[in-house]
């Protein structure tokens, strides 16, 4: 059995990371979810083949998990530190200024910048 922070590591990331993007996805398919994922997937369930719903969930599901990974890191729930390339260190909680999950999910944030693999931006169109 891991020692005690080993565990509470454990707790916090099944909790808000894993636990927060299932309730979310789970959300996102009341009949009253009027949001842009909500929206999209409603109308993949209606209109495309089984392998092409998969295929506009899969994104949306491993983005939203990445969000609530940053977001428990933005809150202080996770302090977790980087150390880059350079060998120098940063602490994410502080050093994030709490915008890690911003800078990753927000329009022209870090996934449409970084990721080689298919990207929705629902806020391309706000200014």
């Amino acid at each position: 059995m891991p020692n005690p922070e080993i565990e509470e590591f454990a707790k916090i990331l099944v909790q808000h990371v894993r636990d927060a993007t299932i309730q979310s996805g789970d959300r996102s398919l009341k009949a009253n979810a009027m949001h842009a994922i909500a929206k999209r997937w409603k109308e993949a369930i209606t209109n495309k083949s089984p392998e092409q719903v998969v295929s506009i969930v899969i994104p949306d599901v491993v983005d939203e998990a990445v969000f609530h990974l940053l977001l428990a890191i933005d809150q202080g729930l996770l302090k977790l530190s980087f150390t880059a390339s350079n060998g120098q260190k940063v602490e994410l909680p502080t050093d994030g200024l709490g915008e890690l999950s911003g800078w990753y999910a927000g329009s022209g944030g870090w996934r449409a910048l970084y990721s080689k693999e298919r990207v929705i931006d629902d806020f391309a169109d706000l200014k």
